[in-house]
């Protein structure tokens, strides 16, 4: 015989940014409209001089551990109060390790895998791995990357109508394309 499968959920990576909150809204509304659980989950990377030296040390892993406990129950607590979510039906999860694998392994072919997209410099993706990029390429999972939104153009009101206002870029101001 053969055991029944565990229901599908919506599986958000979270972490302390806005792209990530933009994730967890997109899930919310996801899992609410489906009526899957949605299970919230934050892999905190070891840091590279920690897993340098073989296995990070109890300190650190107790440090890691605590920081994404409390940064998922304060995300429960206010999904939990916003009263936009049942309780039953939504939970959460810390990790340790690299982010992209952990949600990749995590996930079932069955599940829907969310995670945010925010915008950075070359240096700092040169420095840690892009989540959703990892994740596009290996997950089994249905692939959901949430960016966050975009304005349209700033304009200025002016005697002759609206004319494109001014935006710094680099440093130097440039008018924008109207």
């Amino acid at each position: 015989m053969f055991a029944p499968s565990a229901p599908p959920r919506v599986i958000v990576g979270v972490d302390d940014s806005d792209a990530s909150r933009w994730a967890l809204s997109w899930a919310l509304g996801e899992a609410r409209l489906r009526g899957m659980e949605l299970l919230l989950v934050h892999v905190a990377p070891v840091p590279s001089y920690a897993a340098a030296a073989g296995v990070p040390g109890h300190g650190t892993v107790c440090g890691l551990r605590e920081a994404g406990g409390e940064l998922i129950t304060r995300l429960l607590t206010e999904l939990r109060s916003s009263g936009g979510c049942d309780p039953a039906r939504v939970s959460g999860m810390t990790l340790l390790g690299a982010p992209g694998d952990a949600l990749v392994r995590l996930a079932r072919e069955e599940d829907i895998l969310v995670v945010g997209r925010s915008s950075r410099g070359l240096l700092s993706r040169l420095v840690r791995p892009s989540v959703h990029r990892h994740c596009a390429a290996h997950a089994r999972a249905t692939f959901i990357c949430v960016a966050p939104p975009t304005i349209g153009p700033l304009t200025v009101p002016g005697a002759d109508g609206e004319r494109p206002a001014r935006r710094r870029l680099w440093g130097r101001r440039h008018e924008t394309d109207g």
